[in-house]
């Protein structure tokens, strides 16, 4: 079930915080990845014998990971955005085959530039948005969150950003998000919900970062548990266990998604070199010194290894696996 009547939404947050669990939000920017996280929290709910929530995400002109035009080859992110919404509809609307979950439709890192055209449309079909201007000084950032604000409270929950979280393909490294600045935020601009820079960054290549959950609880003192994580990917799961305790109600996942789902498909690719390429192109890739001799098995091109569906098919059960992993941290059944 698809829900984005912000009563509604409000009250699948509720029940989470009763339930001491964080929800997971995740990015998508193809069908693949929009099912694997379905999927899995259909196979997770009846596992556990409970109807769960997710937050599936999409970006559209936030510069740094514009999802939404990545959705189609068309490159235009209006279309990109109906596909986006029409998978989710088929596959957890009324009579799809995921709709025994609860989904909430996420539009995340909306810009307060380059997106005017989107926060102006009607954004009924979504339930919730991540108004991001926490590029501007930290004073503009609040009056132009706050004017949003003003404009959509009660029509649609509000995540702010209350600083920016670093790309991890660049050098810049902001400054940790201060309780004091974390309160003000919150009072002055009327969010529903923060993002808190807690050290983690986005788009990171690896996890190698440290998450600061005594920062998070110090947070949590000032504004109780409205805490949003983003950056994920760039730490270890064992770091982000106790999320609710720290007062974190909302998590944002994407980057590790497709980075580790990658490695699976190119893993599968090189062992089964002769029936995905021929022996022609496998040959001309060992005299080229890229694959070795073990890769020489003689096996005949195999039309089953043309097609989308066989790459697609290793990075949706990765991509299921990972998903379920987040799941059975965060959704613990009492």
């Amino acid at each position: 079930m698809i829900i984005t009547k912000f009563d509604q939404v409000q009250k699948v947050f509720e029940n989470a915080k009763k339930l001491g669990w964080v929800i997971p939000c995740i990015c998508s920017e193809n069908q693949t990845t929009t099912e694997a996280i379905l999927s899995a929290c259909s196979d997770y709910g009846k596992k556990i014998g409970m109807r769960v929530p997710i937050i599936i995400a999409i970006t559209v002109n936030y510069s740094h990971r514009p999802q939404a035009v990545n959705y189609s080859y068309a490159d235009d992110w209006k279309t990109g955005l109906q596909l986006f919404k029409d998978d989710i509809k088929a596959f957890a609307g009324e009579g799809g085959v995921y709709s025994d979950i609860d989904v909430l439709i996420h539009l995340d890192h909306v810009q307060f530039d380059d997106d005017i055209e989107l926060i102006n449309s009607d954004l009924t079909d979504f339930s919730s948005i991540m108004y991001d201007a926490s590029a501007l000084p930290f004073d503009k950032n609040i009056e132009m969150t706050a004017a949003f604000v003003k404009k959509m409270k009660g029509k649609i929950l509000i995540e702010g950003a209350c600083d920016e979280i670093v790309d991890a393909t660049g050098t810049e490294h902001n400054a940790l998000t201060t309780p004091e600045n974390a309160k003000r935020y919150i009072e002055e601009t009327g969010v529903d919900m923060i993002v808190a820079n807690l050290g983690t960054e986005h788009r990171a290549t690896g996890k190698e970062l440290m998450y600061h959950g005594d920062l998070a609880r110090e947070i949590q003192k000032e504004i109780g548990k409205t805490i949003v994580l983003h950056g994920t990917s760039s730490v270890k799961n064992d770091q982000v266990k106790g999320l609710f305790s720290d007062g974190v109600c909302k998590v944002n996942i994407w980057t590790a998604l497709e980075r580790d789902s990658s490695k699976e498909l190119f893993y599968d690719m090189v062992v089964n070199a002769s029936k995905v390429g021929g022996v022609e192109v496998v040959d001309k890739l060992i005299e080229e010194g890229y694959l070795t001799e073990k890769c020489r098995t003689g096996e005949k091109i195999n039309i089953g290894y043309f097609t989308a569906r066989y790459r697609q098919r290793i990075i949706f059960n990765e991509m299921k696996k990972m998903v379920t992993d987040y799941l059975t941290m965060w959704y613990i059944k009492e």
